[in-house]
This record gives structure tokens, C-alpha cells and sequence, in this order.
């Protein structure tokens, strides 16, 4: 490992108390013991990058998508072939029965009973059992770990986070950011990180639009309501995960509030869903199938199929300056796209996604 103090190649016996030897400095984090691609330096370069050289604040989730060394997601599979249990028993009992028949035949007769019996102890063999595996995935290493070094060894070795980064724990329901001055605009967020980025760059008041984060899974109870004091003309940005709910938040805005313009600025499936270097995660099968995504969300029949199976990725992921783009054009668009008070509402259709970059080096399903 590099010393991130004096550039000094350091073997591990050198690295004892995460003490450089040669310059006695100390440093957070030490790739034997926190995982490959867990160093300084390279959090360092990783932090960089996403803050544009200190022209952006971004978030410890933000850090974290930047800086996994791996990633991946499978599908779920069902059972395939015979269990042991039964191809086992079936074939010894076909097997005795045609050398039964072999020792009573005798002859030609025999000799093929005999190649019979063989094959049959072969079958279970050349027809292994596979179990039933459940879809999922991962993130090396894992969020709970990746902050926990952050805002623990590397603020304790460093005095805070990195330059530019900010922690983003709190709550991540029902969370409103202060109210600019005569709003023209809301900015509906389901991710929580993603809503602390646009508040950490001062989005909401340079945008002059109200910040409200609510969770996806909750799009029935309280993303279909906007809070009473905000005026019912306001046009509505929706700022969602590549996600089967997040994909129908702003169609079921739309049926419960047709008189809101609503942009969709959500992360597009289609951006994602084959891209090598994305982040793709799986949860269990959403409650909603891929025809009610194909006919309410307008997806493509693989999109839809993709989101029904599990699937997802989050916007929080999306690099950090491209998001912050696509965002003021979604509020420009929004304001623009506002009908006047005399004036029927526009329709509108998904925003389109820049491609987010692939990260280098690291393996997608």
C-alpha cells in the first residue's frame, strides 16, 4: 500500500497501527483489513471526481456507489431436474429390477438387461438437481460498512470527511427543506441521499423550488398529497430510482392531480437496465406486474419484464454533476411547460436521461 502521506510503498508488517513508519503519519483506512480498493488514496481520487474538484458537495451514499470495488445481481431460479431423494431411489429400484430380469432371461437377453441396469445409475448423474435460488445482489463493500469506516476511522484520522462530502444520515420520510421565496416549482425526491445533494448545492433556493422527499413505498399514502399551504398551480419535477414503483409515480400523479403540470425526472430504466457498469439491485418482486407497468407507465415489454422480476437501480448512483443537470432542465422544463391559469395542462412524457459513465472496473450481472 502507498503511504498517502509520503508516497511510500508500505508492506503490511509496515502498517501497523495504520502508523506510516517513515513519516509517522497516520492514515484511515488499510486495504488488508477493510477490503481491496479500500485506501486513502483512492477514496481521495473517488471524492475528487464526484465533487467536480471541490465545485459540488456529495453525500456518504454518493462516495459509497462511487467507490464499491463490486457489484452485481442475479435473477431468481427455480428448481431444475429430480431431487436425490427420488432419482436415487427410482433408479436403484429400476436397476435391481432389470437384473431380476437378466438372472431369469439369460442370453442376449441378459447381456441388454444388463447395459439397461447401467444406464439407469447413470441417469441421476447426467441429470444433476439444482435447488431453487432466490434472486439478489451486492455491493462490495457493503453501505453499513463503507459509512461506518467514513464517519468513523477516517473522520477520527482526518477530522471530518473527505473535502466536499456530507453525511446524509438522518430521517428519509416526510423530510421538507426550507421554502424558498415564492416557489415556482416542486421537487419531488424519493431518495434520500439524492435530496440532501440538492439541498447540500443550494438547488432548491437558486431553482426557487420547494424540496419534498417522501419514500417510494409509500407512493399511496403520501406522494399523491402535497402539503396545503403550497399553491396547486405548482408545477411538480418527480426525481425517482430506476424502480417498478418509482416508474409509476408520475403517471398516478398525474391521474390524482391533473391539474399539476408533472415533469418525470426520474432515473430511465432503459438508461440502466443493459448498461455495463451500472448498479443494478434486486429486492423482492414488487407488487405490481409488468403488464400494469407496460400500460399505466408506457415501459417497454423488457423494461417492464426487468422491474416486475426485482430489479432496480438507484439514481443515487447517477454521477453527481450529470444528475445536478438533468435536474435544472427537468425545473426549466416544468416552469415552462406550466399552463396559465386560463389554459389547459400540456402533456408530457419521460424526461430523457443522460447515460451515466460506467465505472470502471467493476462487474455487473
Amino acid at each position: 500500500m502507498i503511504c498517502p502521506h509520503c508516497s511510500t510503498d508500505l508492506k503490511y508488517k509496515e502498517r501497523t497501527g495504520r502508523v506510516c513508519p517513515h513519516c509517522t503519519h497516520g492514515f484511515a483506512l488499510d486495504p488488508r483489513l477493510h477490503g481491496t480498493g479500500m485506501h486513502d488514496l483512492r477514496i481521495r481520487r473517488c471524492a475528487k471526481a464526484l465533487t467536480d474538484d471541490g465545485r459540488l458537495k456529495v453525500t456518504v451514499t454518493q462516495l459509497w456507489y462511487r467507490s464499491r470495488t463490486q457489484s452485481s445481481s442475479w435473477p431468481a431460479r427455480k428448481a431444475r431436474g429430480i431431487h436425490r431423494g427420488i432419482s436415487w431411489p427410482l433408479a436403484l429400484a429400476a436397476c435391481a429390477g432389470l437384473i431380476a430380469l437378466a438372472a431369469r432371461t439369460g442370453g442376449a437377453p441378459a447381456f441388454w438387461c444388463g447395459v439397461g441396469a447401467l444406464l439407469v445409475l447413470v441417469v441421476p448423474k447426467l441429470v444433476p438437481y439444482e435447488r431453487a435460488r432466490p434472486g439478489g445482489s451486492y455491493i462490495s463493500p457493503p453501505e453499513y460498512d463503507f459509512r461506518r469506516l467514513m464517519t468513523g476511522a477516517w473522520s477520527t484520522t482526518y477530522g471530518g470527511l473527505p473535502p466536499g462530502v456530507v453525511d446524509d444520515a438522518g430521517p428519509t420520510r416526510g423530510r421538507t427543506a426550507k421554502r424558498p421565496h415564492r416557489p415556482r416549482a416542486v421537487i419531488l425526491c424519493t431518495d434520500h441521499a439524492v435530496a440532501a445533494f440538492l439541498e447540500a448545492n443550494g438547488v432548491p433556493g437558486r431553482l426557487r423550488a420547494v424540496l419534498l422527499e417522501a419514500a417510494p413505498d409509500h407512493v399511496h399514502e403520501d406522494l399523491v398529497e402535497f402539503p396545503g399551504d403550497l399553491p396547486g398551480d405548482l408545477p411538480v419535477v418527480v426525481v425517482h430510482d430506476a424502480s417498478a414503483m418509482g416508474a409509476l409515480l408520475a403517471p398516478l400523479l398525474r391521474i390524482a392531480h391533473p391539474d399539476r403540470t408533472v415533469v418525470d425526472a426520474g432515473l430511465p430504466v432503459a438508461a440502466v437496465r443493459s448498461r455495463r457498469g451500472a448498479v443494478h439491485c434486486f429486492s423482492p418482486a414488487p407488487a405490481v406486474d409488468a403488464g400494469a407497468l407496460r400500460a399505466v407507465a408506457g415501459l417497454s415489454e423488457e423494461d417492464a419484464a426487468w422491474l416486475a422480476a426485482g430489479f432496480w437501480s438507484p439514481v443515487a448512483a447517477v454521477p453527481p454533476a450529470l444528475l445536478l443537470t438533468a435536474v435544472k432542465k427537468a425545473v426549466a422544463r416544468a416552469v415552462a411547460a406550466a399552463p396559465s391559469p386560463s389554459g389547459p395542462a400540456p402533456e408530457h412524457s419521460f424526461l430523457t436521461w443522460p447515460d451515466a459513465p460506467a465505472t470502471k472496473g467493476t462487474p455487473t450481472a
